[in-house]
């Protein structure tokens, strides 16, 4: 004969992460491939989404091109930044 114990309530603290945004703004310096490029290469975007966020930066001022932790997009602006793009956390 087995004996089976209690099952035991286990308390997990969910860990939340704010998801914040990454916001490129339109500028008269960058050309079209440049910005691009970074979003491809900084912001892992596929070229055709590259290409869109680009035309929305272009025709509305800016665009949300990325979302995620605080720490990712932080790091992927200073990396925008330092390509000579302008972009901001939101």
């Amino acid at each position: 004969m087995s004996v089976v114990a209690p099952k035991e309530r286990v308390k997990r603290k969910e860990h939340v992460v704010e998801k914040r945004g990454l916001i490129l703004f339109n500028d008269d310096v960058n050309s079209f491939d440049h910005v691009i490029t970074c979003l491809m290469k900084i912001c892992e975007h596929e070229m055709v989404q590259a290409e869109q966020c680009a035309w929305i930066v272009h025709t509305n001022g800016k665009c949300l091109v990325k979302t995620g932790s605080l720490d990712e997009v932080q790091t992927m602006c200073l990396k925008l930044v330092n390509q000579g793009l302008s972009a901001k956390v939101d």
